[in-house]
């Protein structure tokens, strides 16, 4: 038998309560250079076998980057060193940066680390096996019980999908804290072998960092405390066709390799305008709605492109920049630096939150702050 139509006294199914943020914090590994330092680095090690080393040089001063955190000192580049090494620095490092990192967050939002329920942790740039969750919880004493998400090869995408993964977990379990952890340590990726184009921008361009957040949903009235902290409404991807050699790594006998295989600028102009407008129509709403974004600022290039497609919801870009200019492109660690400065600056309204990423990808995602 068919059941009846619901009438006007009927109550309408409760939406689910948005995935809030609670705290998020980021940390960097222990050694600081400057541009002008990778840049001496880098003619050292390339200019008397590189050809077009000259030529190639001042993408170190456009590259609006003043400096950038690295897990080794800048000796360390000078000289050879294979994978196991890389490695082994990767997961001594990325775990030193997210146990701060998740201290940091959890300090925030007034919990302990056995408080937490369930961790998403996103990284590209090293293999941990068990991964990195298993290790911090191994390092902060959290339950056995935790449950866990780790997501690789997202590059830098990981920093949006790994909100999106993170926000829809906790939305299907609310009042659960879910833990999210965003570590990349792009600089280890320098390889002096390689003499390509691409290695020598990346080395322009590579910071290190991390970061630790945490979300949850809670049904209206049971957490007072975070009822106004910004919540995670919506998101997306967009893998474009026959685009998978765009961007990504390569692995090499010495280490991971960079590929950078197109302008991206020009993709972003090109192709990202209706992605976005597509996106946003499933909102019901259009980028003038929109208070501001937060990107994952590429390079500078990157940035001017974003400028002109996401106008006029620009209000955000200057921490984009600023974030760039201060610790380089650190991946998928990049976007949650970007949104620790909005917190901080109290900002408020709708944001967009945008990155690109291997696949060829882009990652959307939208909060209200």
């Amino acid at each position: 038998m068919a059941s009846a139509a619901p009438t006007s006294n009927t109550p309408l199914p409760t939406p689910p309560a948005p995935a809030r943020l609670l705290s998020i914090a980021t940390a960097l590994p222990p050694y600081r250079l400057t541009q002008e330092q990778a840049l001496a680095g880098a003619r050292q090690v390339f200019a008397h076998r590189l050809r077009d080393f000259d030529r190639l040089a001042p993408v170190f001063t456009h590259a609006g980057i003043e400096g950038r955190a690295s897990c080794v000192p800048l000796e360390w580049y000078l000289e050879p060193h294979g994978w196991a090494e890389r490695n082994r620095l990767y997961l001594e490092h990325a775990v030193d940066v997210l146990a701060r990192a998740t201290t940091q967050a959890l300090d925030q939002a007034g919990l302990k680390p056995t408080d937490v329920d369930a961790i998403v942790a996103v990284s590209s740039t090293g293999i941990a096996t068990p991964s990195l969750d298993a290790l911090i919880m191994q390092r902060l004493g959290m339950r056995a019980d935790v449950e866990r998400m780790p997501l690789f090869g997202l590059g830098c995408a990981g920093g949006v999908l790994g909100l999106a993964r993170a926000a829809t977990w906790a939305t299907a379990r609310p009042g659960a804290n879910v833990l999210l952890l965003v570590v990349e340590l792009c600089a280890l990726s320098f390889r002096r072998g390689d003499l390509s184009k691409a290695n020598v921008i990346a080395t322009a361009l590579f910071g290190d960092g991390g970061a630790a957040a945490i979300l949850r949903a809670d049904p209206k009235g049971r957490d007072a405390n975070h009822e106004g902290a910004p919540a995670f409404l919506a998101s997306a991807e967009h893998r474009w066709p026959d685009s998978l050699g765009i961007m990504g790594w390569q692995v090499e006998d010495d280490g991971m390799g960079v590929i950078f295989a197109q302008s991206i600028p020009t993709l972003v102009r090109e192709k990202l305008p209706e992605v976005v407008a597509g996106f946003l129509d499933r909102q019901r709403m259009t980028l003038s709605d929109l208070a501001g974004t937060i990107c994952h600022p590429g390079g500078t290039k990157v940035l001017d492109a974003l400028e002109e497609v996401l106008a006029p919801a620009t209000d955000g870009l200057a921490d984009a920049r600023d974030v760039l200019r201060q610790h380089g492109n650190m991946s998928a660690a990049t976007v949650l630096f970007v949104l620790e400065r909005r917190v901080r600056q109290g900002a408020r309204g709708l944001h967009l939150l945008s990155a690109l990423g291997p696949g060829f990808i882009a990652a959307l995602g939208l909060m209200r702050f």
